[in-house]
């Protein structure tokens, strides 16, 4: 049985990859800041393991990798993620704003990427997926604004794309995803696609991954996006 770990699994598609990995007879374990609550998380039917972790916060990435320490983590997700102020014209940016989501979106996933190398390494499969963004293409920038999310986005495919190839020689294939605008939390409720319609489709893209692929920046239907 493969076993996938999920950061930020209490909501939107985290919890949406949580249940459908589950359901298909995967071991789950399921990362969120305060397990007490995910009542939702902790009701997924199946093999789900709930833990807690903050993935901004160092020492609690640490504790849960020494817990897990001798676990083999077939499928990391790196799904954690925040969006921060919407709509901040320059003149008005809120750095401090910006510094936190740049430590949200683009450290944190990388901080508990190589928190949990190891347990990687252990696994059949060896892939590391992390949520991206097409608005952190720079190719796809055609109308500029929402600096704050795009550049946290952007750094985020910078780090884990060089990351793949001093990983490649390990056997480790990282994969960064575009999930589609989304109708969760961050999303809203005008978004056009639902959420379990989106990690459908990653979990498609993601189980057809080939042998030594890495690197390689895809949107949730299969489609390869520009750097």
């Amino acid at each position: 049985m493969p076993t996938v770990f999920i950061t930020g699994a209490n909501r939107g598609l985290g919890f949406e990859f949580a249940k459908q990995y589950a359901a298909d007879g995967w071991r789950v374990i399921a990362a969120c800041r305060d397990p007490a609550k995910a009542e939702a998380l902790s009701a997924v039917e199946g093999d789900v393991q709930v833990e807690t972790m903050d993935v901004d916060d160092d020492a609690s990435v640490a504790s849960l990798s020494d817990k897990l320490k001798d676990e083999a983590i077939d499928l990391l997700i790196n799904n954690a993620g925040i969006y921060g102020p919407k709509h901040l014209s320059a003149e008005d940016m809120d750095y401090e704003a910006w510094g936190r989501v740049l430590r949200t979106n683009t450290m944190s996933p990388f901080r508990v990427t190589m928190a949990f190398l190891q347990q990687v390494r252990n696994s059949d499969q060896k892939i590391i997926a992390t949520l991206s963004s097409k608005m952190g293409s720079l190719n796809e920038n055609q109308d500029g604004g929402e600096y704050i999310y795009r550049s946290s986005k952007a750094a985020l495919n910078a780090a884990l794309k060089g990351l793949s190839y001093d990983l490649a020689d390990a056997g480790i294939r990282i994969m960064l995803m575009h999930p589609g605008w989304a109708s969760t939390d961050m999303g809203g409720p005008s978004a056009p696609l639902l959420p379990a319609d989106g990690v459908a489709g990653l979990r498609k893209v993601l189980a057809g991954i080939k042998d030594g692929e890495t690197g390689v920046f895809y949107d949730y239907n299969g489609g390869e996006l520009a750097w």
